[in-house]
């Protein structure tokens, strides 16, 4: 028997402008992020004495202490994260942290003495929205402002029994113990209510607001319900062979890819096709690739 010998895939090569290009739109929402999220460290938290987890958790305390300069302090405390990540996390994305850190430290002292509102509530909410817009911005291009994730990374590979997540509430817990002796419990309380509120937000940043559903459909009548959704919701659908685990008998499954807004209407039409029709939704939190659409439309 002779096997066929498969064509070695290429990566795609990119032009010196695309890479150019590329970067240069990295470069920039980074910024933007460091910007946000400046603005939300300098105008809400510093001046109400609540702090964020992990290195600039513990910048903002010994800024506290010290009086020096917090920008200074947030790249100082990382640098040592960022040589340690560079053989596990690769030099790209060392680079887009350092720079993302000088461009906090910039940022900082440009919004170095706002003081937007003395309310605890407000500057706990609002600070952890706009902190989180700003760190997910910048983790979503291929960076972090926190030594302590990377430190987290490198160490749960070595490890192994204890995960990335574990390692981090494990140096929060520290972080923010440490705030309580030296800020006040009720400052430490109101510190985790803006981390909470600002993981929150950093997970719809990286995941994206527009979240897609992906559909599974197990019909008789799959080939009509496929050309309906085609037609109806102007996407593609695929169809996989699958078996009945009491029946034994054949089936076929119809999978697609939907906005959120568009369940409902999918599944009125599948049901005005088929009643009986088995129908499974998840939650995509990232679609890449190019979207199929009807010939001709």
């Amino acid at each position: 028997m002779f096997f066929l010998k498969k064509k070695k895939v290429e990566p795609i090569k990119k032009t010196k402008a695309e890479i150019a290009k590329e970067y240069t739109i990295r470069a920039f929402f980074i910024t933007i992020g460091a910007f946000i999220t400046a603005a939300a460290l300098e105008t809400f938290l510093l001046p109400n004495n609540i702090i964020d987890g992990g290195v600039i958790g513990i910048s903002m305390m010994v800024h506290y202490i010290t009086k020096w300069n917090l920008g200074l302090l947030i790249v100082c405390i990382n640098l040592p994260f960022m040589f340690l990540a560079l053989k596990k996390l690769g030099y790209k994305f060392v680079i887009n942290t350092l720079f993302a850190n000088i461009m906090l430290a910039i940022a900082t002292n440009i919004f170095h003495g706002f003081h937007v509102t003395e309310d605890l509530i407000l500057s706990a909410i609002f600070g952890g929205i706009i902190l989180g817009f700003g760190v997910g911005l910048i983790l979503r291009n291929n960076a972090s402002l926190d030594g302590t994730e990377m430190l987290s990374i490198t160490i749960s590979k070595k490890l192994r029994f204890i995960s990335v997540g574990e390692l981090l509430m494990i140096i929060n817990l520290f972080i923010y113990t440490g705030a309580g002796f030296l800020l006040g419990w009720d400052r430490a309380l109101y510190s985790i209510l803006t981390y909470y509120i600002a993981s929150k937000v950093i997970d719809a940043v990286m995941e994206g607001l527009d979240k897609s559903k992906s559909v599974r459909i197990v019909s008789e009548n799959h080939r009509e319900i496929g050309e309906a959704i085609m037609k109806e919701l102007d996407t593609s659908v695929t169809y996989i062979k699958t078996m009945g685990g009491y029946s034994r008998q054949e089936k076929i499954l119809t999978y697609c890819v939907v906005n959120k807004f568009e369940i409902p209407k999918l599944k009125d039409l599948v049901h005005s096709l088929d009643p009986k029709a088995f129908i499974v939704t998840e939650a995509v939190h990232e679609v890449e690739g190019v979207r199929v659409k009807r010939k001709g439309h």
